[in-house]
């Protein structure tokens, strides 16, 4: 059994970049090192981009981890390489990573997207997984009674 607790966070629309700012805003909040892993380079750099300008009263320190730059000392890590440069406890998935990297972490975000059918069944599958494999999946936030 894991000890790596695994959230869903509810994708309502198609803007995946502004979801995954106010998750790591809100991970930033609690003091946490964010690590955030997305699928490709160019998802990644326009992740960089984007925390930069998404919010104008928020402002979160972090690097994309290209290699060209140190990323050891940063709080928050944006990457498409199964590492984890500057130990972040904290794991926002904008994309698939493997259930071994998953497990590294203290906290574990994916994405449940359910604007979208299609996406939404792919979503059920991976909590599925997860909890075949030791995890304890969790919505977030909870649903309201």
């Amino acid at each position: 059994m894991t000890t790596t607790r695994v959230l869903f966070a509810r994708q309502e629309r198609p803007e995946k970049a502004r979801l995954l700012c106010s998750l790591v805003d809100d991970c930033f909040r609690d003091r946490a090192r964010i690590l955030v892993f997305l699928q490709d380079d160019q998802q990644a750099m326009a992740m960089d981009r984007f925390l930069w300008t998404w919010d104008k009263g928020s402002f979160l320190p972090h690097a994309y981890d290209s290699g060209a730059v140190e990323c050891v000392d940063e709080p928050i890590v944006i990457t498409c390489k199964e590492e984890n440069p500057n130990g972040a406890s904290v794991l926002i998935m904008g994309g698939a990573c493997s259930l071994g990297f998953m497990g590294r972490f203290e906290l574990a975000i994916d994405l449940a997207e359910v604007y979208d059918e299609t996406l939404l069944q792919k979503s059920r599958q991976r909590f599925k997984n997860y909890r075949d494999h030791g995890f304890q999946p969790a919505m977030y936030p909870p649903p309201q009674s």
